[in-house]
């Protein structure tokens, strides 16, 4: 279950100078002006860089009639909101608006249209155009399963088309499509005959991939690849943490390398599970925008810290393992939730991260519906307009945010899409060095292994909405 801001936090409406103005519209379909209006109060009330935007300002206008004459200039919702996002090279590259919160509902709870092939792409080296993909692992019972599509696998055309940097969002796109696959040296691709093709559907991501329990020597180690934060798969996620123990695990490998974030609440309870921490220990603090932190500050102050917790959101015991070391695999592609879970037991255990620098993203969103306390309950009939614009950033105990450029690993090592090797599998090249570190405790040589430079341009979480994303739920209850 995602936290909930409590009720105290909706008051925050009164904020804005315009929410008195804003009327509700009965009408089949809502125009233009009026999902602006939405946007500008939810923008307005709660966007975490409100005070980097000047145009929402409290006093920027002096009535509704001025507030609908500037944003009748844009052409849509969407290039109106776009307006109101401060930075979006790099401070917010995830606040986004949706024109219909049914799809939106959806995503945020893993039900994605998806052939279950979750990929990679990469620059072809040489090549200023050309792009391949690499396949990091399969969904089971997907058009991809059936087709037995393995990690590794290498593929760089679709329906006979080359892949390139301008064509293969287009190209992915679509509900069934064929590719080529490619064998790969030295980062150049050569195709070699061979296609396969796949359709989508409508999935349920399990974010549990993998778990199992590695003997090596007198130690006996956890393995469990998570690859999303779904609430609905907290309980699951705590029944593996059940076995880890009846086993007797006195190690943890957790593997995040593609885990583009999720519910903050499960981020909570995943740390929790592993150090064990009492429900007393801040586990992170959340920053707002400056009305939003001086309301509950003054209202609820408990409201901007999460602690531990010692149960799931239905009340199960959760079953921690009071570990006092973890070693945490890490890319690029590992993102928000991930992060959090990083930054957050840092001060507390020694997290050992393997892999490389993750994405930088720190910041959590929520879905603002169009009603009057921007909860789905009463939302405006007219449209289905939602916005998930970020809303707070986080910090951990010892106060460390803002981490743009990523989180370091302590022993660096890229993946080599060469020889990604099997998940699970002892002799995985990241994995293998977790295991290494794990049996020499910690005298390992941690200094960088050569391995091959590579372009990586994105995976199939970014092209997914809310691939790497972090959220909060919003609630009147």
């Amino acid at each position: 279950m995602k936290k909930s801001i409590k009720y105290t936090l909706l008051a925050l409406v009164a904020f804005t100078t315009l929410s008195s103005c804003f009327k509700d519209n009965d009408d089949v379909f809502a125009g233009k002006s009026e999902v602006n209006n939405f946007i500008y109060r939810g923008m307005n009330a709660f966007y975490l860089y409100k005070a980097d935007v000047d145009v929402l300002a409290d006093d920027r206008f002096a009535n509704q009639g001025e507030l609908e004459a500037f944003h009748d200039q844009f052409d849509s919702p969407e290039s109106f909101f776009e307006s109101l996002v401060f930075d979006r090279p790099r401070t917010d590259r995830f606040s986004v608006i949706f024109s219909d919160y049914v799809a939106l509902e959806n995503i945020l709870s893993g039900n994605t249209l998806n052939n279950g092939m979750e990929f990679g792409l990469v620059g072809e080296t040489g090549s200023a155009t050309d792009v391949y993909g690499y396949v990091r692992y399969v969904h089971p019972n997907t058009s991809a399963a059936a087709e037995n599509v393995q990690r590794g696998m290498i593929f760089n055309s679709i329906n006979g088309i080359r892949l390139s940097r301008t064509n293969v969002a287009t190209l992915l796109a679509q509900d069934t499509y064929t590719i080529g696959l490619a064998t790969l040296s030295a980062g150049v691709t050569t195709s070699n005959g061979n296609e396969i093709t796949l359709t989508k559907a409508v999935i349920q991501e399990n974010p549990i991939l993998v778990s199992q329990v590695i003997d090596q020597g007198t130690q006996k180690i956890g393995y469990l690849m998570y690859n999303s934060f779904l609430s609905q798969f907290d309980e699951e996620l705590n029944g593996v943490f059940a076995d880890f123990r009846a086993q007797g695990v006195t190690h943890l490998v957790l593997d995040l390398r593609y885990n583009g974030g999720g519910s903050v609440n499960s981020a909570i309870i995943l740390g929790s599970l592993i150090s064990g921490n009492p429900v007393t220990d801040v586990y992170s603090t959340e920053e707002w925008n400056p009305d939003v932190q001086a309301q509950l500050q003054a209202s609820n102050p408990d409201q901007l810290i999460n602690l531990f917790r010692n149960q799931t959101g239905a009340g199960s015991t959760l079953n921690t393992l009071n570990l006092s070391q973890v070693h945490i695999i890490t890319t690029g592609n590992s993102a928000s939730a991930s992060e959090l879970v990083i930054n957050s037991l840092d001060p507390y255990i020694n997290v050992v991260q393997v892999g490389d620098d993750t994405a930088g993203k720190f910041q959590a969103s929520t879905t603002l519906y169009d009603s009057a306390n921007f909860a789905r309950s009463g939302a405006n009939p007219a449209h289905r307009y939602a916005m998930q614009p970020l809303i707070l950033k986080s910090l951990n105990s010892v106060g460390n945010t803002d981490y743009f450029d990523g989180l370091a690993p302590d022993i660096a090592q890229g993946e080599d899409f060469e020889n990604l090797g099997i998940l699970g599998d002892i002799n995985e090249p990241l994995l293998a060095r977790c295991l290494d570190d794990i049996m020499l405790n910690g005298r390992a040589s941690r200094q960088s292994f050569p391995t091959t430079t590579y372009e990586e341009i994105m995976g199939s979480n970014e092209l997914k909405p809310f691939g790497n994303e972090m959220w909060k739920e919003i609630s009147n209850n």
